[in-house]
């Protein structure tokens, strides 16, 4: 590689590492976290948080049937996430960050809802979103509660996964 190369290398290196080259799933994840805290802390409704989002201007780089998707359907069914959550967690819902209470409900209602979807992929994203917006240690938290629920709800996938990584 060239001294040019090297150069014209890093540019794209560092845009990958602060998401410049984010997947329009990974934006869907992030939108549809902004919408559901807007919705849950600000007192929108989805309709008002879809339009508002839609309106940024990356927008248009997300995945939008897949953020809809999320941001309805942990609206929707935020009390069974919850319930779901429930016997993970060390504190009530309401105690939580706002924001890993939401990365929470959108990882839960992933593993639940989207079996497409791998759940280690789905775990890593919820973490990501957690590094991004969340406390310092938030990330530890999410990982530790959607991993015991990927062992509930997806154990034949949580077992495979175990088998392939034993010596």
């Amino acid at each position: 590689m060239t001294d040019i190369d090297k150069q014209s290398a890093k540019p794209a290196a560092k845009a990958h590492r602060n998401g410049g080259n984010k997947s329009p799933r990974r934006r869907a994840r992030e939108f549809a976290l902004q919408g559901l805290y807007q919705c849950r802390f600000g007192g929108q409704d989805e309709a008002a948080a879809e339009a508002h989002l839609g309106e940024a201007s990356t927008f248009g780089k997300a995945d939008r049937e897949f953020f809809v998707g999320l941001l309805r359907g942990a609206r929707a069914q935020e009390a069974e996430l919850q319930e779901l959550l429930g016997p993970y967690l060390d504190r009530p819902m309401d105690e939580l960050s706002p924001i890993e209470a939401c990365i929470l409900l959108l990882g839960a209602l992933e593993l639940r809802q989207f079996p497409e979807t791998p759940y280690r992929v789905i775990i890593n994203e919820a973490i990501e979103l957690a590094k991004s917006f969340g406390g310092t240690d938030g990330h530890k938290f999410v990982n530790g509660v959607l991993d015991h629920l990927a062992a509930q709800l997806r154990p034949e996938e949580v077992a495979a996964r175990q088998k392939q990584q034993q010596p």
